[in-house]
């Protein structure tokens, strides 16, 4: 497997991957490992085991993830799968599987905050209860979600018939979520999902085109400070934003209403209602 990956590695420049030069000089033939690191999100050191085969058994979505980096055709990412041990038709399917365990310990201990974990192209990987139902309504029949779709949240703020009811002040969330995904494309111009979603929303969406050059910037800790919930009404939340050096650009969100106040009564309500 560690030949396998080095021997993909030396056939990619960093222009094949959207990455700049790196300098004049390169001592290595291809990729270094830190931009491959880049690529898959996975850290240079795992990476770096795999490669000198003291790490022989990587999960499936750190296969998967360096398949997409190098850039492997089905048979060569199948043949990868299998130099791993792994059953190539294994796919990471579970999008908590994507969420750093750092993150995920916190989601999970947020009750009775609302927590989610976004990828840096804004797909929610992991919600706990109360986050689930606080965003169920753009979840629903015609939104984002339909037909298998994981819930991305700035395609939501776009396409989602229910966006405008539900962001009391849209444009500000549209700002501070835009500023927060420019900065991911920056830092990881090699992330192919925001590529495709970037693509995908300029050909379909013109407000997004004007938004997405527009240079706005706020934090994205505001972006979602308050909503309105078709079934519990208007929720209002303190957000804190966390994340990890070893996930960069993932996120995750945590939030907070105040004691005692209709909000908090509000996310219980909605957890234990249920939603999805």
């Amino acid at each position: 497997m560690g030949e396998f990956l080095r021997a993909c590695r030396s056939r990619l420049t960093p222009a094949d991957v959207g990455l700049g030069p790196g300098g004049r000089h390169r001592r290595v033939e291809g990729l270094r490992r830190e931009e491959v690191s880049v690529l898959s999100q996975v850290s240079v050191d795992h990476y770096g085991r795999l490669e000198q085969g003291r790490e022989r058994h990587p999960s499936p979505r750190i296969v998967e993830a360096l398949a997409k980096a190098l850039r492997l055709h089905r048979d060569a990412r199948d043949h990868l799968f299998r130099l791993a041990g792994l059953d190539p038709g294994l796919r990471p399917d579970d999008p908590r599987e994507h969420v750093h365990p750092e993150l995920l310990r916190l989601l999970e201990s947020s009750h009775p905050s609302a927590a989610y974990a976004l990828s840096p192209s804004f797909d929610v990987l992991a919600a706990n209860a109360e986050a689930r139902a606080l965003l169920s309504p753009l979840a629903g029949d015609g939104g984002p979600a339909g037909a298998g779709r994981q819930l991305n949240l700035i395609r939501a703020l776009f396409t989602h018939p229910q966006a405008g009811n539900y962001y009391p002040d849209r444009p500000l969330a549209v700002t501070a979520s835009l500023y927060a995904l420019r900065l991911n494309a920056a830092r990881l111009p090699g992330d192919t999902e925001i590529v495709d979603l970037v693509a995908e929303l300029s050909t379909t969406t013109a407000d997004f085109t004007t938004a997405w050059q527009d240079g706005s910037a706020v934090g994205l800790d505001r972006a979602y400070g308050t909503v309105v919930h078709p079934v519990a009404g208007r929720v209002a939340l303190t957000y804190r934003v966390l994340g990890v050096p070893a996930a960069p650009g993932q996120r995750l969100l945590i939030g907070t209403p105040a004691p005692g106040s209709r909000s908090a009564e509000a996310l219980v309500y909605l957890a234990a209602m249920g939603l999805h």
